[in-house]
C-alpha cells in the first residue's frame, strides 16, 4: 500500500509540511510553534518509509522532543518554537539533501555522513553503534524513492521542495540556539 495518494507523492499525505510553517520575518524569523509541531510529526512518518525498526531510534527522541515542547509550551505559553532540538531535524535535511544531490549515492551514504555531521559527537560510545546499525539498514536508494512517488520526477520536486523549507527553519532554529540568550 502507497505512503501517499495516487498520482501523488508521499508529500501529499494531508499532513502539514514545512512548507506550510510560517516564519515571522519582523520578529527575527519566529517560526509558529504549533505548525512546526505538526511538521516535525509528519516527518517522523518519513522513517516509516525509510525502515520503521533501523530508524525507530531516531523516530522515538525525535517524538520524545515533540512532546516536550508541546508540554513546555503549555506551561510556560511560548507562542513562537524555541525549545525543540534542532539536532535530529538536521540529520533528517542534510541526509536528504547530499542523497537528493548525489545521485549515484545509497542512502546508507548520505545518512552515515549527516550522522556524523550532525548528531554524533552528543552520542555516547553505547548509542552510536545503534545509529550505525539504523544507517546501515536504509533502504536502497530506488526502493526509497520509489515508495514516495511513482513520478520520480515529482517526488525530487516535491522532496526538493520540503527539503528548503525544513533547511530554512533549521537554519532559524541553529542561529537561535548559538545566541547567548538561548545558553539555558
Amino acid at each position: 500500500m502507497a505512503a501517499y495518494p495516487p498520482g501523488g507523492t508521499y508529500f501529499d499525505n494531508g499532513k502539514r509540511s514545512f512548507t506550510q510553517v510560517p516564519m515571522n520575518a519582523s520578529k527575527d524569523n519566529a517560526i509558529s510553534t504549533s505548525e512546526y509541531l505538526e511538521a516535525s510529526e509528519a516527518l517522523t512518518g518519513l522513517f516509516d518509509v525509510l525502515g520503521q525498526t533501523a530508524f525507530s531510534p531516531i523516530k522515538k527522541d525525535m517524538i520524545q522532543n515533540i512532546k516536550y515542547t508541546i508540554l513546555h509550551r503549555a506551561y510556560s505559553q511560548v507562542p513562537n518554537i524555541r525549545s525543540l532540538n534542532s539536532r535530529g531535524h538536521d540529520f533528517t535535511a542534510r541526509a536528504l539533501r547530499r542523497n537528493l544531490t548525489q545521485p549515484n549515492e545509497e542512502l546508507s551514504v548520505s545518512f552515515r555522513d549527516a550522522y556524523g555531521l550532525t548528531l554524533k559527537q552528543y552520542h555516547s560510545f553505547i548509542i552510536k553503534p545503534i545509529f550505525s546499525a539504523a544507517m546501515s539498514a536504509c533502504p536502497y536508494r530506488k526502493d526509497f524513492y520509489g515508495k514516495l512517488g511513482d513520478d520520480e520526477g515529482r517526488v525530487k520536486k516535491d522532496l526538493d521542495e520540503w527539503l528548503r523549507a525544513l533547511e530554512d527553519r533549521v537554519r532559524v532554529l541553529n542561529e537561535f540556539l548559538a545566541k547567548p540568550e538561548a545558553k539555558w
